[in-house]
């Protein structure tokens, strides 16, 4: 066997040494330090409560960021002043890989139902995070206008909150408290911990995050829509959300929301909500199409917030239509058999 030299004794003793001690490379090895560089992560971007981007501040940028109340450009608040008119689902399944797949086709909004829906907070957050992977405004709708269920579903980050059962100005004005800190309203802080504040990293939050959040009211009794005008005129309402079905079963209509009385009320509310658009203030009209009453009838009577479908419904008309087509197939294949075995049969009496 070969002698090993000096220089390789030497190094395999320094190796076997190192091992022995897993801290003498880190720190007696300076000139490797010293010749290497490591690219590190400074905070995120000081932003929206949007979560569409999260990419860390490039550290070579000597850009420096203030807060600032100018809205995201690519809000919803912000579309809806720009006089875009905006096409969004509802998700009632609190699927992850449904919000996902509404969010890649191209949805402008998609409102997370924890109203009908069977989900709660820590379901709706998993939702968000779909949504946000494909870069989707999400709302949460709320299952009652509290404090708390406000406080809660603010805390995610959601881009607009939705309240039922909107009847009046005071109860649309409560609605607002919920969504703004004191003294300005009723609405607890952890903003420094939260996933709508990116868990404290965006400090910029407080300075924007009332120009960012869509509020929305939904106005779907009788009552609410003899007063749809005036709760449309609270400030900090940015949009009422008209509600056909229930509409409907508080006027006795449950089972008929394209009753004509219905349809005439709906347009009370309608115009009322519109009226309020004339100048600086009031609310956009949003609303749900229906079979007759379908998402083009909606636009052209000046909606500017459509949803035009349920994530549950559209799913069970493919599945019910699938099952139908493979029943149908069979049913022509057993009327191809009774044909067949005709045919033979005549042929074989024609043929005695």
């Amino acid at each position: 066997m070969a002698a090993l030299s000096l220089a390789t004794l030497t190094t395999t003793t320094s190796s076997l040494s190192t091992l022995k001690n897993p801290f003498a490379f880190a720190f007696n090895n300076t000139k490797f330090l010293k010749t290497q560089t490591f690219k590190t992560l400074t905070p995120l971007k000081s932003s929206s409560s949007t979560h569409s981007d999260r990419s860390p501040i490039d550290s070579t940028n000597t850009n420096t960021l203030t807060p600032t109340s100018t809205a995201n450009p690519k809000s919803l608040k912000s579309r809806l002043r720009n006089g875009e008119t905006l096409y969004g689902l509802f998700l009632l399944s609190f699927s992850p890989t449904f919000a996902e797949i509404a969010g890649l086709s191209g949805y402008d909004f998609v409102v997370v139902d924890m109203e009908h829906g069977p989900g709660g907070i820590s379901d709706a957050l998993s939702c968000l995070h779909a949504l946000a992977a494909t870069s989707t405004p999400a709302i949460l709708r709320l299952p009652e206008s509290s404090a708390t269920w406000a406080k809660k579903a603010l805390d995610l980050g959601p881009h607009g909150l939705m309240f039922p059962m909107i009847e009046g100005p005071k109860a649309a004005k409560k609605a607002v408290s919920y969504c703004r800190f004191p003294p300005r309203g009723l609405r607890g802080s952890a903003h420094t911990v939260v996933r709508a504040s990116n868990y404290g990293i965006d400090e910029g939050y407080l300075s924007n995050y009332e120009d960012e959040l869509l509020i929305m009211c939904q106005v779907e009794s009788e009552e609410g829509a003899k007063h749809a005008e005036e709760i449309a005129a609270v400030d900090g309402v940015d949009c009422i959300q008209m509600g056909p079905l229930d509409l409907s079963a508080s006027m006795g209509y449950l089972w008929a929301p394209g009753n004509k009385k219905v349809k005439d009320m709906m347009r009370v509310g309608e115009n009322a909500v519109l009226s309020t658009k004339g100048g600086t203030g009031g609310a956009y009209l949003g609303g749900f199409a229906l079979p007759y009453d379908g998402p083009d009838d909606l636009r052209k009577r000046g909606y500017h917030m459509i949803s035009g479908a349920v994530d549950v419904g559209l799913f069970r008309s493919a599945a019910v239509e699938d099952v139908k087509k493979f029943k149908m197939g069979l049913m022509m294949d057993g009327s191809d058999d009774e044909k067949e075995d005709s045919q033979d049969g005549d042929e074989k009496y024609w043929s005695e």
